[in-house]
């Protein structure tokens, strides 16, 4: 028997993201921990010494998929040049940080 609160472990979902392009020094890391705080996600984002940005993102499957599209156009000043993902297994994060 599936109650809500399994209906809610079971979407779920855990996506790691990496952006390329002009995506560091343009604000890409605090506009995507402000995005992901207003969709109720959890995760992490980080700058990564090629020049790329990498974020984890984890909570409802929807709100997780708005959240990787918006990574293909990001902050204003961003030019996004690539958006991969792949799905990870949640770990249960609590809250959002800037790396």
């Amino acid at each position: 028997m599936n109650d809500a609160s399994d209906n809610a472990t079971n979407n779920q979902r855990r996506m790691r993201v990496l952006v390329s392009g002009r995506v560091q020094g343009v604000f890409f890391r605090d506009s995507t921990r402000e995005r992901a705080e207003a969709l109720g996600l959890s995760g992490w984002v980080r700058n990564l010494p090629d020049g790329t940005v990498e974020a984890v993102f984890e909570g409802d499957g929807d709100r997780v998929g708005e959240m990787v599209s918006w990574c293909e156009t990001g902050p204003p000043d961003a030019e996004v040049r690539n958006v991969s993902a792949e799905t990870e297994e949640p770990e249960n994060l609590r809250g959002f940080e800037v790396r």
